[in-house]
């Protein structure tokens, strides 16, 4: 039965990755889960989360309502200065997923309470599909992000001059897109959990670009020279459809601060796994 699961795995790996199937959107994920050996079970936090926030705005650049959500850590009060790391959520989600895939509320308090210097979490919806980049339909999460979102956060009293970023699925390829936008200027860190990453254009998911020409102007590969000075912390499990073009893409990344290339899929199991790791990175960047 395992070598026989074994064989699946790979078949599943390789259809995945040449078809650009949406590997990211959750009924897929746990059909890939049920196909393959499960991954082993993330780590429960130990401690209770600290204080959070939630709303939502009027976005120009999105045109439509953001909802956002912001944790700390235990120890801390809403309206502290402190630094903050964006989330950037994966296909499919909104700006809860942090705390209902990830549970990086309790990751966040388990992590300050071992020695991490404390830092918020902020977390916003981008869209089913926006892929955090401008789209032929006008929304533009990217800039919602940089114009809107963060000097929020900063009249919140948040420290957002030199920003984390932290993104998993669909908001890791945000993130490293980001972070290739705006530099180290304004990036400290970034951290991300199985970024959704393709070396061609045929081979993306369905609504992830509107068309080879959008894939060209947002492909992250021939752009990593921008990452030039932002500590870069990146894990994919190794039966993630996403693996191939994740390998591939780490060693061209100018601080390559570490990776987690173990066992997994591209699965809520993996992903919380990996996430004390990310957050114990950024906070030690942030500080």
């Amino acid at each position: 039965m395992r070598t026989r699961r074994a064989f699946l795995a790979a078949a599943g790996v390789a259809a995945l990755g040449a078809a650009g199937f949406a590997a990211e959107r959750p009924v897929v994920r746990q059909w890939f889960a049920d196909l393959t050996d499960p991954d082993p079970a993330a780590p429960t936090p130990r401690r209770s989360p600290g204080p959070s926030r939630s709303g939502s705005f009027a976005s120009r650049a999105c045109g439509r309502d953001v909802g956002w959500q912001l944790s700390y850590p235990p120890g801390t009060r809403i309206g502290d200065r402190l630094p903050v790391a964006l989330v950037l959520h994966g296909r499919g989600g909104d700006a809860g997923s942090a705390v209902t895939e990830l549970w990086l509320d309790g990751y966040l308090a388990d992590a300050v309470a071992g020695g991490t210097p404390p830092f918020v979490l902020a977390a916003v919806a981008g869209g089913d599909h926006s892929y955090w980049h401008p789209r032929r339909s006008g929304e533009n999460p990217q800039a919602m992000l940089t114009d809107e979102f963060v000097p929020m956060l900063a009249r919140m009293g948040l420290a957002t001059t030199r920003i984390g970023l932290f993104g998993w699925s669909m908001g890791g390829y945000g993130a490293l897109l980001l972070a290739e936008t705006a530099g180290a200027a304004r990036i400290a860190a970034v951290a991300v959990i199985s970024p959704a990453l393709w070396q061609r254009a045929a081979d993306t998911s369905s609504g992830a670009f509107d068309g080879a020409a959008d894939f060209a102007a947002h492909d992250v590969f021939p752009r990593t020279d921008r990452l030039a000075g932002v500590p870069v912390r990146i894990a994919c499990g190794t039966a993630d459809p996403f693996y191939p073009a994740v390998r591939a893409f780490a060693p061209s990344v100018p601080v390559l601060a570490g990776t987690d290339f173990s066992a997994g899929g591209h699965t809520d199991a993996f992903w919380r796994r990996s996430a004390p790791a990310q957050l114990r990175f950024l906070g030690g960047a942030l500080a």
